[in-house]
């Protein structure tokens, strides 16, 4: 993937601390430091014990003490292992020594997409794209795994040395059923927050999406599409402003990319692609539909002011009528190496459109018809005959039909359903945008009438398979699906959905799909019994049966039931399957000789070994401390915890 041309050099920040040198936990050896963020540290490693270099990324003792703080980072190592994909950062081991949390984390040798970034500007659309699509497809595994990263941002996309792209850093990631809003605050950083985190601090697999969009500008123009000399103007800028086409910025970008962006990042969050898989899916289509040569176009220099690093950091920003401040530091960049190297852009003998091959032609032409008395001919190749069609992508249609005909142009318009395009908005112009065409001919502008509404259909009794495929027939996409019990509705089909039927949706929303469990069914007590009985009883409850390949020892006799899963009285649904464990028999053991001692030591030698102790005492034995028999003599074999008497004399 050729995304640099230069080596890129990360700054030795390892002197003087305390951990550099140190080997935390006994085993990970701390060698440099990568990165500092607002909640951790970044070092890289060594395993001692597996003798592998890894990323250990340490909380700063001070939020260690602040339990909310260790929870989100024991939240993120819980999630990323969920997580098993070639575009996600894997999370190996998670602990504490001390004052010290830490998550032992997979280490990527290269550099942050920011580095890219702020080393080239503006990327090829292709390599753009390289980069977008594996981010993507990271974060539709994460979101059909029912996670949200909820921080996308250039600084937590890693680029390989070998090319491959990962995702890192899901510190802030919250299960997709638990999210709905905060009410306080808003962890996040700052351009990359989708207008209704600002707004209402609500957070969906969307809000990851808008990110994406966001990123995708940046790489294609060289910087934000919404800036400020604060956060608070970027803020006030991302809640009324729409996030401008890339094409307004690099002017030779194809409509395909700037329908892209605009999907990903509308401000409605109904009208965005519902999570990354979908956006995903758009992207392909989009590059689909681009020439090699619109896809290697060389970008200019990026636009002015692209980058602050102070609007990068992840923030925790108050909700409140005044907009916020910058917030504290965020998380890290994660595993910069040295250096990145890639190949530089092809070179081309001429690039597309250049000036001086255009003029040395206009130059020919002119002499040309002079010669034949035609002086005419040459004003009329070299002056405004001609002019370019306007950039009015997602502009409203009074605003595009004034720069139409402001430009000497007629414009028609035409109406159609769009999912990404706000209604009254260009969805696209025909000729399309900086087209050159002739003065006073016709655009036809096609006019966005907002998304088709659509009815949710009756799923009730669908098998799920079967209602998934009916909702994306009726135009809906399949939503979360739950599982609960039913005495009326079969196991496997569907109880109900949310929302409910008949309710108004927009072509493409998310339809929640409510499965029945079937009816409720309290698990018998089957241990100690022989496997045809537990089996019967168990089918006769209308439950299946599986039996464990391993045995293991327990109290019953060999052959029997030893455990079963789900136990005795738990509730599971008709249909469910509970797994039996077979018996070994017990496991059997010496029994110690303890006749002749205390009846402390003996009592501590048969517990230490593996028995129950019974003292037989007697009349003689009322006021003795020593044991004159046992029931079962030393040396002998008997069950591990069965119980062994002892006489007192």
């Amino acid at each position: 993937m050729s995304v640099v041309a230069r080596t890129l050099t990360c700054v030795d920040t390892t002197l003087q601390d305390p951990l550099v040198g140190h080997v935390l936990d006994g085993r990970y050896r701390v060698e440099a430091r990568i990165a500092v963020g607002g909640m951790a540290t970044v070092y890289r490693a060594v395993d001692t014990r597996l003798d592998r270099v890894l990323a250990l990324k340490v909380m700063h003792p001070t939020l260690a003490a602040d339990g909310s703080f260790v929870e989100r980072f024991i939240r993120e190592a819980k999630s990323v292992a969920r997580l098993s994909h070639p575009n996600v950062v894997g999370v190996f081991d998670q602990g504490t020594d001390g004052s010290y949390v830490y998550l032992a984390m997979e280490y990527v040798a290269g550099c942050t997409l920011r580095d890219v970034l702020r080393e080239r500007g503006a990327l090829q659309p292709r390599a753009a794209l390289d980069i977008l699509e594996p981010v993507l497809a990271a974060l539709g595994a994460a979101h059909r795994a029912g996670f949200v990263h909820r921080d996308m941002k250039p600084e937590n996309v890693l680029i390989g040395d070998d090319g491959r792209v990962k995702v890192a850093d899901f510190g802030l990631v919250r299960a997709v059923d638990t999210v709905t809003s905060t009410t306080g605050t808003v962890l996040g950083t700052v351009s990359y927050l989708a207008p209704e985190q600002l707004e209402h601090g609500t957070t969906d697999t969307r809000v990851d999406v808008y990110a994406c969009g966001v990123m995708l500008y940046e790489m294609l123009t060289g910087g934000k599409p919404h800036s400020g000399d604060s956060p608070a103007q970027v803020l006030y800028r991302a809640l009324n402003d729409d996030v401008p086409p890339p094409s307004a910025a690099v002017p030779a970008l194809p409509y395909e990319l700037d329908e892209l962006v605009a999907s990903a990042t509308a401000r409605n969050p109904e009208l965005r692609p519902y999570d990354a898989v979908a956006l995903l899916a758009q992207a392909r289509q989009a590059r689909s539909a681009l020439s090699d040569e619109q896809l290697d176009a060389v970008p200019p220099q990026a636009i002015a002011g692209g980058h602050d690093n102070a609007e990068d950091r992840t923030s925790v920003i108050p909700r409140s009528l005044s907009l916020p401040g910058t917030g504290a530091p965020g998380p890290e960049q994660l595993n910069r190496t040295s250096r990145l190297e890639t190949p530089a852009p092809p070179r081309r003998t001429r690039a597309r459109g250049s000036v001086a091959p255009r003029r040395g032609l206009l130059a020919i032409v002119a002499a040309v018809l002079l010669a034949l008395g035609a002086g005419g001919g040459v004003w009329y190749i070299t002056s405004g005959q001609f002019t370019r069609v306007p950039a009015v992508l997602n502009v409203s249609e009074a605003a595009a039909v004034k720069r139409i005909e402001g430009a000497g142009l007629d414009a028609r318009t035409k109406r159609e359903f769009s999912d990404t395009v706000k209604r009254g908005q260009v969805i696209r112009t025909d000729p399309g945008p900086r087209e050159r065409i002739r003065d006073n001919d016709t655009v036809t502008l096609t006019i966005s009438k907002g998304p088709e509404i659509v009815k949710v259909p009756d799923l009730e009794g669908y098998r799920l398979d079967l209602a998934k495929t009916r909702l994306k027939n009726d135009g809906l996409a399949p939503g979360l699906v739950t599982r609960e019990f039913s005495e009326d509705v079969i196991r496997g089909q569907v109880i109900r959905t949310e929302p409910g039927v008949g309710t108004e949706a927009s072509s493409g929303s998310a339809v929640a799909l409510v499965v029945s469990r079937g009816a409720p069914v309290d698990v018998p007590e089957v241990s100690g019994s022989s496997v045809e009985d537990a089996t019967d009883l168990l089918e006769r409850e209308g439950l299946k049966v599986k039996i464990a390949s391993e045995q293991v020892n327990s109290e019953f006799d060999k052959g029997l039931v030893a455990e079963q899963s789900p136990g005795a009285g738990e509730q599971v649904g008709e249909g469910d399957t509970v797994t039996l464990t077979i018996s070994k028999g017990p496991e059997m053991i010496e029994v110690p000789d303890v006749v002749g001692d205390s009846v402390d030591e003996a009592t501590q030698k048969l517990q230490d070994a593996g028995f129950e102790v019974e003292e037989d005492r007697g009349l003689l034995g009322l006021f003795g401390d020593e044991v004159k028999g046992q029931s079962v003599a030393g040396g002998e074999q008997a069950a591990k915890g069965s119980t062994i008497t002892i006489e007192i004399g």
